[in-house]
């Protein structure tokens, strides 16, 4: 099934939930206070929109946001709270789309660079990410580190958040590289709604190559966005990366 597929009317309708979850302010407030001080003056170009959950807020904050959404309904939601004028979106892929200008700021939140499924597609939205950065520019990426180190040998799945109404897992092709993320919503009438979403995991470390290779150098990385260290013991990282000044357009 192609992502375009996977984010349909019904999973756009579900992916917005106001005030709780990826969308509380504890959560939606450090991610914008950071990257607002990356893009400083400049604009920022954001891959993947979706709904708009952090480019209306950073928007607000006085950034010029652009964006990149392949899924229609997702755009559809977000011109439900921002028109075009406001934040116009380019309607692609993110390894392949090219929004207009350049950009001081590009940035992937919430995992979302794993949702292209093969190294090839990772490594070229890394290469249209820097297609779109002025020199000094920045690309930032939110990431899980893959739970590997909990699989013990035969075992595939790793339960990562277990509510009274809602089980999550994942289940690991380890020869591969992917993951699919199952999600279980137990509704009040007692019956299970499933939804799954497939992904490539990366390595820090392959992330950093995959940097290289497109021309930019790690800045900084941190287990989340108050700046936290980085650790072996980490769940999840945000990652700066920055073209360096001296780059020639």
């Amino acid at each position: 099934m192609e992502q375009r597929e996977i984010w349909d009317v019904d999973a756009a309708q579900r992916y917005d939930t106001p005030g709780v979850g990826m969308f509380a302010p504890e959560v939606v407030g450090p991610t914008v206070d950071r990257l607002a001080g990356l893009a400083g003056t400049g604009r920022a170009l954001e891959f993947a929109i979706g709904t708009g959950r952090v480019a209306i807020p950073l928007a607000a904050r006085g950034v010029p946001v652009t964006g990149i959404e392949l899924s229609l309904p997702m755009i559809e939601r977000l011109r439900a709270r921002a028109d075009e004028a406001a934040i116009p979106v380019i309607v692609g892929d993110m390894a392949t789309a090219v929004a207009p200008g350049t950009y001081a700021l590009v940035y992937l939140v919430y995992n979302t660079i794993s949702n292209l499924l093969t190294q090839t597609e990772q490594v070229a939205c890394f290469r249209n990410a820097a297609r779109h950065l002025a020199p000094g520019g920045h690309f930032v990426i939110e990431l899980w580190v893959p739970e590997l180190r909990k699989l013990p040998p035969g075992q595939q799945a790793v339960v990562w958040q277990a509510d009274p109404d809602y089980i999550a897992l994942d289940t690991y092709d380890v020869l591969h590289q992917h993951v699919v993320s199952h999600h279980i919503r137990l509704e009040e009438n007692g019956e299970a709604r499933l939804a799954r979403s497939h992904h490539r995991y990366i390595w820090p470390a392959e992330l950093d190559l995959m940097a290289q290779l497109a021309g930019f150098e790690l800045e900084t990385r941190h287990a989340d966005w108050h700046g936290t260290a980085f650790t072996t013991e980490s769940r999840s990282h945000v990652s700066v990366y920055r073209i360096p000044a001296n780059r020639s357009i």
